[in-house]
């Protein structure tokens, strides 16, 4: 059985069992783009990482751009 590969925001996500789905319609971004970010291939742009926070607050209050990357 292959396990997808998850970065750390991917693991977040899982762990609260909320769909990559749910953060393409918070965010407006592209589900490749949104897909690459949970897999930890891609590095969000700033304007990016904006909007991705907006969404995860919305979830988690307290989180925190270094919850999620090495930036």
């Amino acid at each position: 059985m292959s396990r997808k590969q998850r970065g750390k925001l991917g693991k977040w996500l899982d762990k609260r069992g909320i769909k990559q789905e749910w953060l393409v319609k918070e965010t407006n971004l592209a589900r490749n783009t949104i897909s690459d970010i949970c897999k930890g291939r891609r590095t969000p742009t700033t304007p990016t990482l904006k909007k991705l926070m907006k969404a995860l607050r919305k979830v988690d209050h307290n989180a925190k751009v270094d919850d999620f990357f090495d930036i």
